[in-house]
């Protein structure tokens, strides 16, 4: 098998990755077994449906929003009002602010404690790919390492180097340039 991103011939059919780029594999494989198809995974009744306990949060989280929005409107009306208008602004601003703010923690207070919550799903332990049942690989593919590729011809006969005459070394030839008789001198 090869791998689609870079190229790589894969050691065996069952790497789970590329050896090269690391591409997951298992999706490869499962392609290749099902003959391009994907597999459809049918949902179970009753999974779309939200529990009484989410709506409940999900209730007071929005009052507590609308609180947010209508509490300050209200405010700002019951200041440029005037008279007894402003005195009824004042009076929704106030009656906004504890519904909004304490009944929106109050209802998911409630759902969180009272409400039923969503039933649990039945534990799955994650399962890796398995491939489907395929016949044995053929006896040449049973071994995942390359051929060997070792010579089994003997080493060559290490050479004699007693039989080579070490060089003159290099102070030798300067003490003897240093060794300069009188006359030479002059």
């Amino acid at each position: 098998m090869f791998c689609p991103r870079c190229g790589q011939q894969q050691a065996t059919d069952s790497m789970r990755f590329c050896s090269r780029c690391g591409f997951a594999m298992e999706g490869v494989m499962h392609l290749l077994g099902h003959n391009g198809m994907l597999p459809h995974y049918p949902t179970a009744p009753g999974d779309t449906t939200v529990s009484p306990r989410r709506k409940g949060v999900k209730q007071g989280v929005i009052l507590m929003l609308l609180g947010v929005l209508f509490v300050p409107i209200f405010g700002v009306m019951a200041g440029f009002a005037g008279g007894p208008i402003s005195d009824i602004f004042a009076f929704f601003a106030a009656i906004t602010a504890i519904i909004c703010f304490i009944g929106g923690p109050l209802r998911m207070l409630f759902a969180g404690i009272f409400e039923e919550a969503a039933k649990p799903k039945s534990y799955m332990p994650a399962v890796s790919y398995i491939p489907p049942a395929m016949p044995p690989p053929p006896q040449a593919r049973v071994s995942a390492l390359p051929p060997p590729s070792v010579s089994t011809q003997p080493w060559r006969a290490r050479p004699d180097t007693a039989e080579i005459v070490p060089p003159t070394s290099v102070p030798d030839h300067t003490t003897k340039l240093l060794e300069k008789t009188e006359s030479e001198k002059n």
